[in-house]
């Protein structure tokens, strides 16, 4: 047996998010039914991170075992021809059985894309997320470095999520703003179910003025999440990286 690592692009707009699914509606579904026809046998893929229903990924990894003994290339160009063009193997590597996509990751990053005019989108339906109203580009930076550092998240997360600890380390929360489109770039060493959507509603709430910056900081220690914003649109979210040991080899994103 081998085990590959794989990187990963996709549209998450035809898929119910990452994980299998009965009726074969996740990412991992269509990537593994390739990956079996380029095998010829059933693959299981473990991934660095499981994106919800509608959410992108620019740098996603995954790891598989196989006895299939295949060049390289064939795991990059022999299964994108079996992907769906929405999703794309970007490049393969052999990697030692004590590599996991999901457990030896130190770090994630994840960006929003919002588009903030006054008209919802049309050519980028379905990739930004969109808010109307102008908002106070230095309201939401002020708001945003509140949540930087290791907190509990409670307040950001999904109630079905699943994590065993709501305390992360937040590494970077950082906001710009590039023609009509506001960008925020996350970095942790992992995420909260919904956490990053919840951040940006909460942010967005800031920036149209409905709470003033210092609000992030009183949500955040009360850990109550039903104090918060709804949970914003998934179409702008982008996982845009998984941060390993560079002992692994791994391309860097």
């Amino acid at each position: 047996m081998v085990r590959i690592a794989l990187g990963l692009e996709y549209n998450g707009g035809a898929f119910c998010g990452w994980q299998s699914q009965p009726g074969g509606c996740g990412v991992q579904d269509a990537l593994e039914r390739a990956l079996a026809g380029i095998a010829a046998e059933p693959v299981r893929a473990s991934t660095a991170g499981r994106t919800d229903t509608g959410v992108h990924a620019l740098h996603q990894v995954v790891h598989f075992d196989t006895a299939a003994v295949r060049p390289l290339s064939a795991w990059v160009r022999g299964v994108n021809a079996l992907l769906p063009d929405s999703v794309g193997v970007l490049w393969a590597r052999e990697v030692p059985e004590a590599f996991h996509a999901r457990f030896s990751a130190f770090e994630r990053r994840y960006q929003y894309r919002l588009l903030n005019r006054p008209v919802r989108p049309a050519l980028s339906a379905g990739t930004v997320g969109w808010f109307h109203h102008p908002l106070d580009m230095e309201a939401m930076a002020r708001g945003a470095a509140y949540l930087v550092g290791e907190h509990d998240f409670s307040a950001f997360r999904a109630a079905e999520c699943q994590a065993k600890s709501p305390v992360k380390n937040l590494r970077q929360l950082e906001i710009r703003r590039e023609g009509d489109l506001i960008l925020f770039d996350l970095a942790a060493n992992a995420f909260l179910h919904h956490m990053v959507r919840n951040i940006v509603g909460c942010l967005v709430y800031v920036g149209k003025g409905k709470h003033p910056p210092e609000w992030m900081a009183g949500l955040l220690e009360s850990r109550d999440r039903r104090l918060a914003a709804p949970t914003f649109s998934p179409d702008g979210l982008y996982l845009t990286g998984v941060g390993y040991d560079p002992k692994w080899g791994l391309p860097a994103f």
